[in-house]
């Protein structure tokens, strides 16, 4: 009985030890599977639990004015989303959410039911928004972070600067023109997740790693103000449709502001109308009207067909070319070359150019820079029309010379003026002057560049003596004359072409005025267009004056001390 009980106990430790090795034999095999045969699949299996790639775009580049103040930033935002299965809430609540996001009801509504996994909600929600999105605690809806481009300074320079779309990509002006340059790299990043599935890198760290570069204008901020300010008291006051100022360094060619009216918000750009949008400056060419001759006369001086003496009959106000009669405003007699710009005599200059020759006179205008584009680096630049001189009749000859038959953009007449402000230097005006890294190092400068001289140093200081006239008692720009300093500039007042592009209209015009000061060393050079007045149309009545309010302050805050009459004020102190 003993015996049969021991045995029995032998068997079933013999069947327990073999149903444990066999269990340590399975485990061992399923170790060495899984630790060994399996290891490379079971770790990626283990790392898409706790890593993961998510799509990154660099943070986009800032836009800074010369003094290094911010025109245009990027700041962080939360856009709201959803995984539509995932959404099991009443429709009270949805109803609330279309509600505190202001947006269709009916449209949430079919984002909801959509098959997708993923779907926008709402770009770019308001701080406020988002807190009251969260209170709701709707299962399905979360948040992401984004970012909005953002221009601080609201309509300032904003045809100059452009914009961005909800993607951060650049649409309009120097955002469009350098998207590449300013918007960030595109990588695919591997991250890390914890147990929630929470990134544990910093998406704002990684973004700002792959920032974009930034660019430096030639724009001043205070200047493109100054600037702005006037123009629109001076568009309002002459009940006109639009105008443009423009202020350029004419010894650097820098631009250091370009001003339209009607202006437009970056931040909205939608709710504007889209001609406000376009840099006019750059993309419009116009009949420049008698600042033109300027140019005429410069030309007819270098090649020594004039002289600064010379005079010319100006026919009491009436002169007969082909079938054509040119007018003046007013009976001139005999006039040297400062009095005809001095009264922009229309005959006085049809004169010089029937002396020069029109092969002549189309030489030095390609020289000043019309009929081709200045590369100034913004959008869609005109080249404007210059007609080859083979083209031209006796009365195109005559008319181009008082700024009909050619057509200009605001930033070659600038520039050309310009010319004769630097000693007859032509200037490659500049609107970016330099791009720098994310980090802050400069990648690119812009420098300064003389594309050519275009007349001589005599030659243009013979023609800033005649504009100087033009301020002075009795001259067109009267109302350009500032106290202290001497200004040299030129007036135009040019018929626009009939809508239907059969002749000149009898009461739409452009009011011009172009100058600079002082007359010895210009500091700048402001050129002010105003389109379609309805007070006044002559452009030493409309735009002398936005001139001269925009010089003015712009000497102040530049601290640019008066070149005149220092000897009385030396008099005045020693009395």
């Amino acid at each position: 009985m003993a015996d049969k009980k021991k045995k029995s106990i032998q068997v079933r430790i013999i069947i327990v030890q073999f149903f444990l090795f066999l269990f340590l034999f399975i485990l061992g095999a399923r170790a060495f599977q899984i630790q060994i045969l399996k290891a490379d699949y079971l770790t990626k299996i283990a790392e898409t639990e706790y890593t993961g790639h998510i799509d990154i775009q660099g943070k986009r580049g800032e836009i800074f004015d010369r003094n290094m103040n911010q025109l245009g930033v990027t700041i962080d935002t939360l856009s709201l989303a959803a995984s539509p299965g995932k959404i099991i809430d009443s429709l009270k609540n949805l109803n609330k959410v279309s509600k505190i996001l202001n947006i269709n009801q009916k449209d949430l509504e079919q984002k909801i039911k959509t098959k997708k996994k993923f779907v926008w909600i709402k770009r770019r929600v308001s701080p406020y928004e988002a807190d009251q999105i969260r209170q709701l605690k709707i299962k399905g809806l979360f948040f992401k972070n984004d970012v909005i481009r953002f221009y601080p300074n609201r309509n300032l320079a904003a045809q100059i600067m452009g914009f961005t779309g909800i993607d951060n990509t650049g649409l309009e002006g120097l955002e469009y023109q350098y998207n590449s340059l300013l918007e960030g790299e595109r990588k695919k990043i591997k991250i890390t997740k914890d147990a929630k599935g929470r990134h544990l890198n910093s998406e704002k760290i990684l973004t700002q790693r792959y920032a974009g570069n930034s660019l430096i204008l030639t724009i001043d901020r205070t200047i493109q103000y100054i600037s702005e300010t006037a123009l629109k008291q001076g568009v309002e006051d002459n009940k006109a449709t639009s105008g443009m100022a423009l202020v350029m360094k004419p010894d650097t060619g820098e631009i250091m502001a370009i001003a339209h009216y009607p202006e437009f918000n970056p931040n909205s750009f939608s709710k504007f109308n889209k001609e406000s949008w376009r840099n006019r400056a750059v993309t419009d060419p116009f009949e420049p009207g008698s600042i033109m001759k300027v140019f005429v006369i410069a030309s007819a001086l270098e090649k020594q067909y004039c002289t600064k003496n010379s005079i010319f009959f100006c026919e009491n106000g009436k002169y007969k070319v082909g079938r054509f009669t040119i007018h003046d405003t007013h009976s001139y007699g005999w006039l040297d070359l400062g009095d005809i710009v001095k009264f922009s005599s229309n005959i006085g200059i049809v004169k010089i150019a029937e002396v020069t020759g029109k092969k002549v006179m189309h030489n030095y205008l390609s020289l000043f820079g019309f009929g081709e584009q200045t590369n100034l680096g913004c959008p869609a630049e005109s080249s404007g029309i210059l007609m080859p001189y083979s083209n031209w009749s006796d009365i195109d000859t005559g008319s181009i010379a008082f700024g009909q038959g050619i057509s200009v953009s605001a930033i070659q007449l600038i520039s050309g003026i310009s010319a004769i402000a630097n000693q007859g230097i032509l200037m490659k005006p500049l609107v970016i002057k330099k791009i720098i890294s994310s980090q802050g190092q400069v990648k690119k400068t812009f420098k300064s560049r003389a594309v050519r001289r275009v007349v001589s140093a005599n030659t243009a200081k013979n023609i800033k003596q005649m504009m100087r006239l033009v301020v002075e008692d009795q001259g067109t720009g009267i109302n350009a004359a500032i106290q202290g300093y001497s200004v040299c500039g030129k007036t135009g007042t040019a018929q626009k072409v009939n809508k239907s592009g059969n002749g000149y209209s009898q009461k739409d015009y452009l009011a011009l005025f172009v100058g600079f000061a002082p007359e010895s060393k210009p500091e700048l050079v402001i050129l002010v267009v105003i389109d379609e007045p309805r007070k006044n149309h002559f452009g030493g009545v409309v735009a002398a004056p936005v001139f001269k309010k925009i010089m003015t302050e712009s000497f102040n805050y530049l601290k640019i001390s008066p070149d005149m009459n220092q000897d009385i004020i030396l008099a005045k102190i020693s009395d």
